[in-house]
Parts: C-alpha cells; sequence; structure tokens
C-alpha cells in the first residue's frame, strides 16, 4: 500500500457521512472566523451549525483514533510471536495512519480552542454590555432582594440582568445559549465579590453595575470604530462612510471596492458587507 492509498483511506475513515469537500469548507469558513473574530472587537454571531458538524467530526476523529490505537497495539503483540513481513508492514500502515489522523485532530482542537477563548475574552472584557444586550426588558415591578449585610440594601448581583429569568424561547444572539449561561454566572460571581468586598458600604443608588446616573453609563461595549484589514471578494462592494463629528450621516455607495483589492477601514464602515459575505477579515 502506497501512501496516496493511506490518505485516501484516513479520509474516508474521518468524513464518515460527510463529503471530503464539505469538510474542507467547513473547515476553511472556520478558519475565517476564527481570524475575524481576533481582528474585531465585537463578539461575532455564533455559528451553531458549524461548530455542531465540526464538533461531530471531532468526536468522530477521536474514536476512528481509539480504534486505530487498540488495532496497533494487537499488530505489536502478535509481533512477538510471528516475525512475518506481512505484520510489520500492516503495523507500520496503522502508525502512520494514527499519525496522520492525530496531526488533523491537534489542528482542528487548536482552531476550534483558540476559537472560543477570543470569545470568550471579548464577553467577559464587555460582559455587561452582552448582558443586557442578550436579556430580555427587567420589569418594572421587580421585587428588590435584601441584603441581610448590607444594612437592608440591594444586593449587586441581583440587580443584573438576567437571560434565562423569562419563560419560552429567548434569542441569545450573538452568543450561544452556553456563552449566555457562563456569561451570567460569571458576572453574578463578580457582582457578588464586589458587594462583599467594597459596594456593601457605599450608598444603595451606587451599588449597581450598570449605572448611568449624570448621563455616563458604567457599561463599556466594544468599539466599533476599530480598524480592520478587510479583501473584497465580489466585483464591488460598497463600503459606508461612518458618520463622526464632520460629516453628521453616513454615507454608503460612494466609496467602492473592487474583486481582490485589500482596504483598511472602520469595521462600522465594512460590517453589513462582511455579514453578506462580500469581504473577507484579514
Amino acid at each position: 500500500m502506497d501512501i496516496d492509498d493511506i490518505l485516501a483511506s484516513v479520509t474516508r475513515a474521518t468524513t464518515n457521512h460527510f463529503s471530503p469537500e464539505s469538510v474542507t469548507i467547513d473547515h476553511q469558513h472556520l478558519t475565517r472566523l476564527w481570524v475575524a473574530e481576533r481582528a474585531v472587537s465585537e463578539v461575532l454571531p455564533w455559528p451553531s451549525e458549524l461548530m455542531d458538524r465540526m464538533m461531530e467530526r471531532v468526536q468522530k476523529q477521536v474514536e476512528n483514533i481509539e480504534d486505530l490505537t487498540a488495532s496497533s497495539y494487537e499488530n505489536s503483540n502478535n509481533d512477538y510471536t510471528n516475525t512475518s513481513g506481512n505484520n510489520n508492514n500492516k503495523n507500520n500502515t496503522l502508525n502512520l495512519k494514527l499519525s496522520i489522523l492525530q496531526t488533523d485532530l491537534s489542528r482542528t482542537q487548536y482552531l476550534i480552542r483558540s476559537y472560543l477563548r477570543q470569545r470568550l475574552s471579548k464577553i467577559t472584557r464587555y460582559a455587561m454590555h452582552y448582558l443586557v444586550l442578550i436579556s430580555p426588558p427587567a420589569p418594572s415591578t421587580a421585587s428588590q432582594s435584601q441584603d441581610p449585610e448590607g444594612g437592608g440594601g440591594v444586593k449587586t448581583e441581583d440587580t443584573l440582568p438576567n437571560p434565562t429569568s423569562a419563560s419560552g424561547t429567548i434569542s441569545t444572539t450573538p452568543l450561544s445559549k452556553s456563552e449566555a449561561q457562563f456569561l451570567y454566572s460569571h458576572q453574578y460571581l463578580l457582582a457578588s465579590h464586589y458587594r462583599l468586598s467594597f459596594l456593601a458600604s457605599f450608598p444603595q443608588q451606587l451599588r449597581r453595575l450598570d449605572d448611568n446616573a449624570g448621563g455616563t453609563s458604567m457599561i463599556q461595549g466594544p468599539d466599533m470604530r476599530e480598524v480592520v484589514v478587510v479583501r473584497c471578494l465580489v466585483p464591488e462592494v460598497a463600503v459606508v462612510v461612518p458618520a463622526d463629528e464632520i460629516l453628521e450621516q453616513e454615507r454608503e455607495g460612494e466609496v467602492v471596492m473592487k474583486m481582490g483589492e485589500i482596504w483598511v477601514g472602520r469595521w462600522e464602515g465594512v460590517k453589513k458587507a462582511w455579514e453578506r459575505g462580500d469581504v473577507e477579515i484579514l
């Protein structure tokens, strides 16, 4: 068996009911999302279908590696009793397949881990921003829990927006459901720590983490005016020129990118084009 036959057998074993073309496209898509997530200040929409397919393939890959490892171990034991060349060749072939599968699995796992870490980094950095974004509006008659340690004040953690407080299906876009649960748990523990450390000694009206008294909000969001590098993937695409102090309203259509051109621009100006798939972030 030559190297081409070995690679072909590995491809058939890893794709299962997925075609090689589908696997390649999904991997390229995930790579582009990973690059975009690293370059953009805000959290991009969670690709649920893509990640479901990728995790299913990872699980299948792990099962294939375990099966090949068991077969290689059995062949190694047989080599002690049978020294024929066929067994040695079969064992070498299995070891090569195992090496290829492990290398491919490590590459995919690194990509997924790095992608998730980038998202979690931004989620925790702008925790209150995304918590308010994905949570339903709080009822005006919400009850306030009393803090036995703070002299009858409101607990800071109980003032947090809760994305799971309302009944029915709630959209957590751009986060996944697991990320939304992590975000609320993380912020609840952090708010509880702040209250026990110093907020309990503050006046009641200053204990919230989303205070906007005096016209200044404590909630910090991502910078949509951050600069990104993009490449045009369609014959032409209009770039939005955002409004600023000089230009009072945004303009769209006056600046046009051509296919293959690489530009540096503000994220808010190319976001819609990226969502349509007209440009890719480099």
